[in-house]
């Protein structure tokens, strides 16, 4: 089964029409013994860092996914879910950068390019031996943001160029997470749900 967690930030209910194209059981979900014993665990984001960890830490989600990391179970973050496994995020915050999950020790920052935000359709630079990108590494994804990561994490980076060069994609063990929205990029989002779903 796969859970998407709801801490009211996301597309929740096309997220889940998307990763049920997977063939996997999909729930919706601020339950955390469901959220921590599914398969896999999504984590969407729509919106600022600082208000989805406000949302996040009310169902005591950092919690959640800090356990499934520690357990070995597979967490996938999209857009701000994304952003939100990294230790901070300087979005909203004053010149305080905001605490995010901390999976990856690095800063989420503005994208310096002329036009913000990012929106629309961009290619990305697959990492080698990506198994989230395999067999879709020459497609385009839908993007919607305005800060990413830069910082190399991870075992595996995928990149993507707006402005400046900036993380689109990491893998790393059983913690997954893609800066666009793959579950509004079409075949191609369609087909990076199944890799990673075949791996839980």
């Amino acid at each position: 089964m796969i859970a998407i967690l709801d801490y009211g930030s996301g597309n929740l209910r096309s997220a889940e029409r998307a990763f049920a194209t997977s063939g996997h059981d999909v729930v919706v979900t601020s339950d955390a013994r469901i959220a921590f014993e599914a398969d896999g665990l999504v984590v969407p984001g729509v919106g600022a860092f600082a208000a989805c960890m406000k949302g996040l830490d009310a169902i005591d989600g950092s919690e959640i996914i800090r356990k499934r990391v520690l357990s070995e179970r597979s967490v996938l973050g999209i857009c701000i879910g994304m952003q939100i496994l990294f230790s901070h995020g300087d979005e909203h915050s004053d010149g305080v950068p905001h605490s995010g999950v901390g999976v990856w020790d690095a800063v989420v920052s503005k994208i310096s390019a002329p036009i913000l935000p990012h929106m629309g359709w961009n290619t990305v630079d697959a990492a080698p031996g990506s198994s989230l990108f395999k067999g879709i590494e020459d497609q385009a994804f839908y993007f919607v943001h305005s800060f990413a990561a830069k910082k190399s994490v991870g075992v595996h980076q995928t990149w993507t160029t707006y402005g400046e060069r900036f993380l689109s994609g990491v893998e790393d063990g059983y913690v997954s997470a893609t800066q666009f929205h793959p579950e509004k990029s079409g075949a191609a989002g369609l087909a990076l749900i199944k890799n990673w779903s075949n791996s839980l």
